[in-house]
């Protein structure tokens, strides 16, 4: 399986590890069949913007190289446009994924809209907003 140089980049010096004591919304995702989980902290101001956005993630290399890259185009953003990042955008800014590999970008997009649901819930506003799952059967 070959990896784009993006996608080694982020696996072997992922950006945004860690996590936030404090969060305003974590997201907890994961896939049964290949066994990777993500959890997504993200810290959100008064604004709507994304702060800060961290990332602990337990699978293969293509996992944590998606969970990097979606932390880094949604920090310093608003959640409007956090929410319209989509697996493709990932892939995409990684250079590509081998196809065996793609549900991993979409375990990255469940978790960062899983961790604003969090945060609309937790402040009560409504989750208007669908969550796409990166499902088994893939």
């Amino acid at each position: 399986m070959k990896y784009s140089e993006k996608v080694m980049d982020h696996f072997t010096n992922p950006r945004n590890v860690g996590e936030i004591e404090d969060a305003d919304g974590v997201g907890v995702v994961g896939n049964a069949k290949c066994g990777d989980i993500m959890k997504m902290y993200l810290k959100i101001d008064e604004n709507d913007v994304i702060t800060d956005c961290k990332f602990k993630t337990f699978g293969c290399g293509a996992a944590i190289a998606t969970s990097s890259m979606a932390t880094e185009l949604v920090k310093g953003h608003t959640i409007e446009e956090a929410l319209k990042l989509t697996n493709s955008v990932v892939v995409e800014a990684l250079d590509g994924l081998p196809p065996v590999k793609v549900h991993c970008s979409v375990l990255a997009e469940e978790a960062i809209k899983t961790a604003v649901a969090d945060y609309y819930q937790k402040i009560g506003r409504p989750v208007d907003f669908e969550i796409e799952k990166a499902h088994d059967d893939e």
